[in-house]
């Protein structure tokens, strides 16, 4: 039950915020911890770190929404005949997510961890667009970070 990353740092304009990206390492520790909590085996995640201009492109790309978004989800959706474990693909916007860390109080480690296990739920299927479907995911949410010890994301909610 191992998050098998390929981590992409496509980010370079500030160096101050180049500086809070987490490591592969942590990338892996927190993707993994939502493959084990959910008692699913390996899977491999591409983790692509961006600014707001790509993220901005992605967003409107793919979701008609003409801005940058914390963490967009990209589902690989492989022939079922095809043995791969590619789960898909989060693209991080590091400028947004180090504006929402500082806006919300908490550290921004903490809030990276957030947006790859939210993503990963996502790469895995869930969704928050429906208010039952939202509690399951948030419930998730709230349980795999706490096993990372880190907060309860929605507490201020």
């Amino acid at each position: 039950m191992v998050a098998i990353i390929d981590y992409q740092q496509a980010f370079d304009a500030d160096q101050g915020l180049l500086a809070t990206l987490p490591g592969e390492a942590q990338v892996t520790a927190w993707a993994s911890a939502v493959l084990s909590h959910l008692h699913i085996g390996d899977k491999e995640i591409t983790v692509r770190f961006v600014n707001n201009d790509e993220s901005q492109q992605l967003n409107n790309d793919y979701r008609g929404k003409d801005n940058p978004t914390n963490v967009l989800s990209f589902p690989f959706e492989c022939p079922p005949e095809v043995p791969l474990d590619l789960l898909g693909d989060l693209v991080i916007c590091v400028p947004v997510i180090a504006r929402e860390a500082e806006e919300q109080q908490k550290p921004i480690a903490d809030h990276y961890a957030h947006m790859i296990v939210h993503g990963t739920l996502h790469l895995l299927g869930y969704d928050h667009i429906e208010d039952a479907e939202a509690e399951e995911m948030e419930g998730l949410e709230i349980a795999i970070l706490a096993k990372l010890a880190i907060d309860d994301p929605y507490q201020d909610d």
